[in-house]
């Protein structure tokens, strides 16, 4: 009989990897999505929808019991939002709902792994320390205090045997986000915020997906830090787009200050049809922040995770299917 896992933000781009790769491990899987999730990109999967409700524990416990999940991977979450409580309430006390739920529901769930963030840790300030498990978590954004106060929640379930991903930027086919910087370069244009020094992280999305579902079985009650394994200078994802795609571009800075406006004028106009916006004044301190640098010996050696894509590897192969997908 196969072992049951259930997805949550299965209908995002991280959660499509890990069907998949679940999948390729044999297992049974459902697909945590809204009703209103568009869910065509899923059609090929054998796979089966449920649409829990995390603001009920109780029709989350019914749910489990149901159907008897083994497993569960909660990638489920907001990267924007319009206030603090919002990100808390989403990325916060749904991961402490579900997690309740599965322990109450009886059922004997063999591990509950959340993929977290390395924003819950936050960046350091300078060029010459690394991030670890140890670091002292200082997020500097309300999407960062979200996802270790999830953490936080989650850890303070006794019963429930857990393990927690912290992956930094996250990259490969379907993102939405990073996309948004490959399509200024195909349009010739390689814009910059400030001009600084930095050390940027970046892990393939089937990297991870590989290292959640291997985490269901492996790494108990600990929480670790993913990327590649190294880290770049803030110019290399321009420069090795700019050569798999065999273009040159415009390369240029702009003014800090001249961005806060923009990203200011953004959230004013954003929150007059109640939405959040994706440019945020929060978002530019992740993405000015001076060091992001990680160790992942500890998930190397607890999980057995040996990253298979270095960024320029996954630049390429991620670059190619935007073009055989038409997003490029």
């Amino acid at each position: 009989m196969k072992q049951r896992v259930l997805i949550t933000g299965a209908s995002g781009f991280v959660g499509f990897h890990l069907i998949e790769e679940a999948l390729n491990n044999n297992m049974e899987v459902f697909a945590a999505v809204r009703k209103s999730s568009k869910i065509d990109h899923l059609a090929g999967f054998d796979i089966k929808f449920t649409y829990p409700d995390f603001d009920n524990v109780q029709a989350l416990k019914d749910n489990i019991i149901e159907n008897k999940y083994d497993y569960i991977i909660h990638a489920a979450g907001v990267t924007t939002a319009r206030s603090a409580q919002e990100y808390e309430h989403i990325n916060a006390d749904y991961t402490y709902n579900l997690a309740r739920a599965a322990v109450e529901s009886n059922i004997g769930l063999k591990k509950f792994v959340l993929v977290s963030s390395l924003a819950g840790v936050g960046p350091l300030n300078n060029l010459d320390g690394i991030i670890t498990e140890e670091t002292i978590p200082t997020p500097v954004t309300a999407y960062g205090r979200s996802k270790i106060l999830a953490e936080e929640k989650l850890k303070s379930i006794d019963s429930l045997n857990y393990t927690i991903l912290r992956p930094t930027a996250v990259y490969g086919p379907r993102d939405k986000d990073i996309f948004i910087f490959f399509k200024q370069l195909s349009n010739r244009i390689e814009p910059y915020i400030g001009n600084i020094d930095q050390k940027l992280t970046f892990i393939y999305v089937t990297d991870l997906a590989k290292v959640a579902v291997k985490a269901l079985h492996i790494g108990n009650k600990q929480a670790y830090n993913l990327s590649d394994g190294s880290y770049y200078s803030r110019y290399a994802l321009g420069d090795f787009t700019r050569e798999v795609l065999n273009l040159k571009t415009v390369k240029f800075h702009l003014p800090v200050n001249f961005v806060k406006l923009i990203a200011n004028i953004s959230e004013k106009v954003c929150s007059l049809s109640n939405k959040a916006s994706v440019l945020n004044v929060e978002k530019l301190k992740e993405l000015m922040a001076v060091n992001w640098n990680c160790d992942i010996s500890r998930a190397k050696a607890d999980l057995e995770f040996t990253p298979a894509y270095d960024l320029k590897a996954g630049v390429t192969e991620t670059l190619n299917w935007y073009k055989a997908n038409k997003w490029l």
